[in-house]
């Protein structure tokens, strides 16, 4: 059964299909999130491609990025047919392709959107259909303006917020720097689960260890690890053990990276290059002995062309 009590965060350029089935390796019950999806790629493109996903990955949610209630309706229910388990709308991305497409963070402006947006594609599948959000954006950003955003959202039928606890700065700062400068502010979230009781609640924003995680779940629904997760996969080895309270085998980087290995094997002979998945496999061994040795072997060597597994496993061997 899926579970928001952690998961891991949509990440532009970095939780594709195959990180997610590498990430799968340390963690059976994370709730694991696509990279954002437009609804206008799924409607003009080829969605198959677009929702292409091992059902090894779930539980895993769908992110969609848009605005227009009819065409995420739509969207919605590809995703669905798919095998998603949730189908989540983006109403947090600040970037600048993101705002001239009218979604993303902007729409937190326009809570009354965002409700016929939900409600449309709620009309559409049975699946939990919930929002990604900010605490706010440029000088909207008062405690009072974000309840009244998930008041509104709410009343659409929406009953899962995911909230990134840093306001988004429009006009000025890159994505990155929208990660980095706004300051945190963890009490703007606990205060929206002390409004909305019987709303799940998600905390995202400078999760960096389990320790940290379980203090937040003392106060809401669920927490959110971004970065931190896919630059130190291992740190999900422990997520299972320290979270969901399950005794699961304590295994090494290497023996997870092994497993890992049929997968590569697979999709290799698709005609994947090995770069596609090794790319996803640099911090794993981030702070160990032989730790560099391993991510300049992969660097130099999985772009090259018919480079196979055995690139992988010389690289191994600076680690063993």
């Amino acid at each position: 059964m899926m579970s928001h009590l952690f998961s891991v965060a949509p990440m532009m350029d970095w939780t594709d299909r195959h990180d997610r089935v590498f990430l799968r390796q340390f963690s059976k019950k994370a709730l694991l999130y696509t990279e954002m999806v437009t609804s206008a790629a799924l409607h003009h493109g080829d969605a198959n491609y677009l929702l292409q996903h091992s059902p090894y990955e779930q539980p895993v949610a769908l992110q969609l990025g848009g605005s227009d209630p009819q065409e995420l309706a739509e969207a919605a229910a590809l995703g669905e047919d798919a095998g998603f388990d949730e189908i989540n709308l983006n109403v947090g991305c600040p970037s600048d392709r993101v705002q001239s497409g009218a979604f993303g963070a902007c729409l937190m402006a326009e809570p009354k959107l965002v409700a016929k947006c939900i409600r449309s594609m709620q009309d559409k599948v049975l699946i939990p259909v919930t929002v990604k959000c900010r605490i706010g954006i440029d000088d909207r950003d008062s405690e009072a303006e974000l309840l009244d955003f998930i008041g509104i959202v709410t009343s659409a039928g929406c009953s899962t917020f995911i909230i990134h606890a840093r306001k988004a700065i429009l006009k000025g700062l890159s994505p990155k720097e929208n990660r980095e400068i706004p300051p945190l502010n963890y009490r703007r979230v606990y205060a929206c689960k002390e409004n909305f009781p019987d709303n799940l609640i998600i905390l995202n924003g400078g999760v960096t260890d389990l320790d940290l995680s379980l203090n937040i779940l003392n106060k809401v629904d669920g927490v959110m690890m971004g970065r931190e997760a896919y630059q130190n996969p291992y740190i999900l080895s422990e997520v299972d053990n320290k979270i969901f309270n399950i005794n699961s085998p304590n295994k090494t980087r290497i023996e997870h990276l092994h497993e890992y290995i049929p997968y590569m094997e697979a999709e290799l002979s698709k005609g994947i290059p090995l770069r596609h998945m090794t790319r996803h496999l640099l911090g794993l061994f981030r702070g160990e002995n032989g730790g560099k040795q391993f991510r300049r072997h992969l660097s130099e060597n999985a772009y090259k062309k018919n480079a196979g597994i055995n690139v992988l496993h010389d690289a191994i061997a600076y680690v063993n």
